[in-house]
């Protein structure tokens, strides 16, 4: 298991995290549990309904969608974090690339944090503003 120390860093190096003072990622660390997984492992899977988030504190993943690899993630990413946010499916498929270490946060632990750190909620929005208007770009010009 990793130390607090290393369980903070790899909180702040999270884009979602990173306006967060050291006692507010306190009380998001104290809402994770952290896991192992070895390479080949499956995180999750395309389609089927979500209710928690991983942050990446060590490993790469591959994120396929549609069986098509859309990136290769690493340390300080997060993947599954729309399941935080609502019950829908799951966008894509991340399966360890290496073996990897993960901190988990399920929905339920996720908003009770939000209630707690209001800044992490404005950050939220921002950081899912700026995916609307890469998204709008991209497809749109």
């Amino acid at each position: 298991m990793a130390s607090k120390n290393s369980q903070l860093e790899s909180l702040r190096n999270v884009e979602l995290f990173r306006g967060c003072t050291k006692k507010e990622l306190e009380k998001v660390a104290k809402a994770t549990d952290e896991i192992k997984m070895t390479a080949g492992t499956m995180i999750v899977d395309q389609g089927q309904m979500g209710r928690e988030a991983f942050v990446i504190m060590d490993g790469d993943v591959t994120v396929k969608r549609g069986g098509r690899k859309i990136a290769t993630l690493g340390a300080g990413d997060v993947v599954g974090e729309l399941s935080l946010l609502d019950h829908g499916p799951r966008t894509a498929t991340v399966v360890c690339a290496t073996d990897c270490s993960l901190l988990v946060i399920d929905q339920r632990r996720f908003l009770a944090v939000l209630d707690d750190v209001p800044t992490i909620a404005h950050k939220l929005m921002g950081t899912l503003a700026k995916r609307i208007r890469d998204l709008d770009r991209q497809y749109f010009g």
